[in-house]
């Protein structure tokens, strides 16, 4: 899952210009008009130990995609209020045929080692990631441009021991630099969504000095353009970053620090929540959540937000014992998803019922059949998939409330299959998704998707599509994949939509992964702080704080 600036709604059909004028932002950037000592204020938030260093397109994962999206800002942004796209770095992105766009960028932004963003710096960024030997995480979400083939060579054999030939080429035929500020992208095949995904992480512009240094000693001191900047980063305790004085956008910060604490449990966060130590904390721990308590503890602190954001429960296909769609099938059939967001979740969730969260533009209501709690079903399911022999681990990250979602799971399963299942958390989550991404995963593993942009083409390309950059199970339908590809091809977004729509069949006939609940976001601010927004995905806006 990745967490960046993100909206809800869907992108215009194709026109002169697809991206409204302006950025989004938290409000009057003026500091001196702001409560308390706001311009020199310092406040902490929680997260988590970043999986890999701070490079936008290598990082899938909320941990380090939370501080990507404080310290970058890309061609547009996704207002917090859910509505359209609006341009950021972008000055204008025009098309007439929702094949080749042209991008004027805004004169004099700059990154926060004081280079000015240019053109080259999004070409050079998104060739980058595009070529395979780089090893890009998000490189797949690039797929979409002319010349993308010849850069990126898929493993034959998926992380084997087979090596991907060397690529044709080292950039991609459809990206252009016409001058310091206009390029022009060229697609493959016409794709009307394009526009409205290039607030996502993986878009964002590299700085010059990128490109002479090894991406692992960027990653630990990295140089963004957005309105914080980088200071010092001590691994699983803290990342401290600082406003960048030089932003010229609406959504300068107009307190001064920001330290990033990383917990390995979120109960721990929460008491240092109560006891002012921590001055938001992003999700509520479940214990709290009981009789409405982080109400009665936080009174007017407390936040509760809808996001776009599923909990899903993953098979790692590659494993054997797990290519069998039927017993996939089963272990859905058996969970019953009422129950375990009413008792452990105290009704803060909703259980799933579709493969997109039904705040996605595209997302179509029931079309997840295996959602269902179908005990008659599960167990003939289990029968055609003859049987399952020995024990079931259910994985989760442990620095976080999925014990016992996880648990209830493992139970709701055992209860109905007979088999041998449990549920087992691993420390954090650096590490879980280490083997995850290792494709070392033993068992089904907690998951989860919040939407990078708003469209169910995402919910959909980066999951199930054979060799999409969150596709971490190796599921692979070579139908799903020409359904997907005559999707992006169109130029009409309902007709896209509707190619999708026919995709999501066949996953929900597969079951590569298990939707569970979609979430509600139940979030606390100290009293320290004031006028405290959140992005639509959940996150704490920065430009919005103030000290109270």
């Amino acid at each position: 899952m990745r967490v960046s600036k993100r909206a809800r709604l869907v992108a215009t059909t194709a026109a002169v210009a697809l991206v409204a004028a302006g950025c989004s932002g938290g409000g009057d950037s003026d500091t001196d008009n702001a409560g308390g000592d706001t311009a020199n204020g310092a406040i902490t938030i929680d997260g988590t130990q970043p999986e890999v260093g701070l490079v936008p397109a290598s990082t899938t994962e909320t941990g380090g995609g939370k501080i990507i999206d404080f310290m970058w800002t890309g061609l547009v942004t996704y207002p917090n209020d859910g509505s359209a796209p609006k341009n950021a770095v972008a000055e204008s992105i025009k098309t007439t045929d929702s094949k080749v766009y042209t991008i004027a960028l805004k004169q004099g932004t700059k990154f926060h080692d004081g280079t000015e963003v240019k053109a080259k710096n999004f070409v050079d960024a998104w060739n980058w990631a595009a070529y395979s030997p780089n090893g890009a995480q998000n490189s797949s979400f690039f797929s979409d441009i002319a010349g993308f083939t010849d850069v990126n060579t898929p493993d034959p054999d998926d992380d084997g021991p087979k090596k991907a030939p060397e690529p044709k080429a080292k950039t991609m035929s459809g990206l252009k630099v016409v001058d310091d500020y206009n390029f022009t992208v060229t697609l493959a095949t016409p794709f009307s969504i394009f526009p409205t995904k290039l607030g996502y992480s993986a878009y964002m512009p590299l700085p010059d000095v990128f490109f002479t240094q090894k991406p692992e000693e960027f990653g630990k001191k990295p140089i963004g353009n957005g309105p914080v900047k980088f200071v010092s980063w001590t691994d699983n305790v803290e990342i401290k970053l600082t406003r960048f004085d030089e932003y010229t956008l609406d959504d300068k910060v107009k307190i001064k620090d920001v330290t990033v604490k990383m917990y390995q449990e979120d109960t721990a966060a929460y008491a240092d929540l109560q006891s002012g130590n921590l001055d938001f904390q992003q999700q509520i721990p479940v214990s709290a959540l009981a009789g409405d308590k982080w109400k009665t503890d936080l009174g007017d602190r407390a936040l509760n937000v809808p996001i776009p954001s599923t909990g899903i429960i993953a098979f790692p296909i590659y494993d054997a014992r797990f290519k069998n769609a039927d017993l996939r099938r089963a272990v859905s059939l058996a969970i019953n998803r009422q129950e375990i967001t009413d008792k452990i979740f105290f009704g803060a969730r909703t259980p799933a019922d579709s493969w997109a969260n039904p705040l996605t533009p595209g997302n179509q209501k029931g079309n997840c059949t295996v959602c269902k709690f179908d005990p008659e079903g599960a167990k003939a399911a289990l029968a055609k998939a003859g049987g399952f022999t020995g024990e079931m681990v259910l994985y989760y990250n442990a620095d976080a409330s999925h014990k016992e979602w996880m648990e209830a799971v493992a139970q709701s399963v055992k209860n109905v299959l007979g088999i041998n299942i449990r549920a087992e958390g691993i420390p954090t989550f650096a590490v879980f998704r280490q083997g995850i991404n290792a494709k070392q995963m033993k068992g089904p593993y907690r998951a989860g998707w919040q939407q990078d942009y708003p469209d169910v083409e995402n919910w959909i390309g980066p999951l199930y599509v054979t060799g999409g950059s969150s596709n971490d199970g190796s599921y692979s339908n070579p139908q799903v994949d020409a359904l997907y590809k005559e999707g992006t091809a169109s130029t009409d977004v309902e007709a896209a939509h509707a190619k999708f729509a026919e995709a999501v069949k066949l996953i929900d006939q597969d079951v590569p992964t298990i939707p569970v609940y979609f979430s509600n976001q139940q979030s606390g601010t100290s009293d320290k702080v004031k006028n405290v927004n959140t992005s639509n995905v959940g996150e704490i806006d920065l430009s919005s704080v103030e000290i109270a």
